[in-house]
């Protein structure tokens, strides 16, 4: 692997920091196509919501504690304290940030305060009158939690921001020209954000050999101009943030870079001093490094509490429906079995989050003649073949149901794109923008394309353009409204 150095150049209102390069290696087979390894889970290193999530229960209990007529039953208690943790995990509060802030925080802490206040007050008291509080003590009320709540919140993020600065991640920073060489320096010279830049993705090699005459004297940085060098640097340096100084779409191979950074557990940001930029893609609350606009690509992260609540909802509401639609699976089943003969269920090779691939189960409704043609062919919803049967489970898309067992392991959400084959990811990838980055959440059984009736053989381009809307903009009540016009569509008989 041949990388090349290239400094970062000291921007207007930044000055880099001279640091020794960290090396990067080749790989010891000294193939220059050989697949990067997927980086070690030991070195991530995730900022957990623990420690606000302790900050707003504290300043829930004293506020009870000091302000309510007699002790509340516990059980109110704690019903508040789990509806306080939801909303404020709803609003992002709970979000990891680059430039934390209290103050930013206190308009939102203090709606919810009051509304959640009034509303379990106004519970408490219908249920028993002797606890009733009149609007002067649900103020003061209010009041100690949103000042506790914000003070503890201010010394946790200066903690964070402190450790950050002495121990920062290693960064990779993909762009080239002046607001690229501007953001390698402001990220060297303000630790406190908590990237340390360890490369450059310039993406091609004559973008490689102009980076490399800039000129000499400064903190020089590894260039690496493809996809391969970057998987072999997020690797060997334990590379935690990928830096977009321009929209991956507008990026050469930045789709597949973007797939890169999602599949080793990057997170992903879009930095620049654009503001109007992926503005569909701004947090509530939009960040910022040192004056730049800073915007989070990839959603796991940014919602880490909403989406494990997500997960929990997908393997209850699945293993539920298990056991509800067994009657249904069996009687499937046995249509399936004297149709079409043994082989009731049909295992199928599917990529799933982050282009992590896994086997997706079905009930068989054509038998192919071959795995190439299993594995190739679009789609057979009008193939001769077909038994009466397995046209009934695709119509009534009764064949999906063993996929609720996928959602059950983990392979895939009730909600989310649906996951296709390997080869026509390849093909798709490179004939549709945007296809890839469908990867970035769960797959699921069902999802925004679908519910708009696409199904089949119908546009790819369109169908990527809603995964990546459904993922944007993706919240738990989205998930509920596509389930529920999914159920109404089953009977439609809109399957393909």
């Amino acid at each position: 692997m041949t990388t090349e150095s290239a400094p970062a150049p000291r921007a207007a209102q930044a000055t880099a920091v001279r640091r020794a390069a960290s090396a990067i290696r080749p790989p010891r087979s000294g193939r220059e196509d050989a697949p990067a390894p997927r980086a070690a889970g030991s070195v991530t290193r995730r900022r957990t919501p623990a420690a606000l999530m302790a900050c707003d229960t504290f300043a829930l209990g004293l506020a009870v504690a000091l302000i309510t007529p007699g002790p509340w039953p516990p059980v109110v208690v704690l019903v508040q304290a789990a509806v306080q943790l939801l909303l404020n995990a709803y609003r992002g509060l709970y979000r990891p940030g680059l430039s934390p802030s209290a103050l930013a925080e206190l308009p939102a802490l203090a709606g919810l305060a009051v509304v959640q206040w009034y509303v379990v007050a106004e519970a408490v008291s219908a249920y028993d009158p002797r606890h009733a509080a009149g609007w002067v003590a649900l103020g003061c009320a209010a009041g100690v939690q949103i000042v506790v709540s914000c003070g503890a919140r201010a010394v946790v993020h200066r903690c964070r921001l402190w450790s950050a600065a002495r121990r920062p991640d290693s960064a990779l920073v993909v762009g080239d020209g002046p607001v690229a060489d501007r953001v390698v320096a402001v990220l060297q010279e303000h630790t406190r954000y908590g990237m340390r830049p360890v490369g450059r993705v310039v993406g091609s090699g004559a973008d490689a050999d102009e980076a490399a005459d800039a000129p000499a004297g400064e903190a020089p940085l590894p260039v690496l101009a493809s996809v391969q060098d970057a998987g072999r640097a997020v690797v060997q340096n334990s590379v935690r943030h990928a830096v977009f100084t321009v929209p991956p779409e507008t990026v050469s191979d930045g789709e597949e870079l973007f797939a890169l950074f999602a599949r080793h557990g990057c997170r992903v940001w879009l930095i620049t001093d654009q503001g109007t930029v992926a503005r569909s893609r701004t947090a509530p609350r939009p960040d910022h490094v040192w004056g730049f606009a800073a915007h989070s690509l990839h959603a796991g992260p940014d919602r880490a509490v909403a989406h494990r609540v997500k997960r929990a909802l997908d393997a209850l509401l699945a293993a539920v429906a298990l056991v509800a639609a067994s009657p249904v699976m069996a009687a499937c089943a046995l249509a399936v079995r004297v149709c079409d003969g043994p082989g009731v269920i049909f295992r199928q090779e599917r990529i799933g989050e982050s282009g992590r691939p896994f086997v997706l189960l079905k009930f068989r409704t054509l038998r192919p003649a071959d795995e190439h043609e299993s594995a190739t062919r679009w789609n057979v919803s009008a193939d001769g073949r077909m038994s009466r049967a397995g046209r009934f489970l695709r119509r009534t898309s009764l064949d999906e149901l063993p996929q609720l067992w996928n959602v059950v392991r983990g392979d895939m959400s009730l909600v989310g794109p649906r996951p296709e084959r390997p080869y026509f990811v390849q093909q798709f990838s490179r004939m549709h923008p945007g296809y890839r980055t469908r990867h970035r959440m769960p797959v699921g059984i069902t999802g925004l394309a679908q519910v708009h009736g696409l199904r089949g053989d119908t546009s790819i381009e369109d169908r990527a353009r809603f995964d990546n809307r459904y993922i944007e903009t993706w919240s738990l009540w989205q998930d509920m409204c596509v389930l529920a016009r999914t159920a109404g569509s089953v009977f439609r008989l809109g399957g393909s």
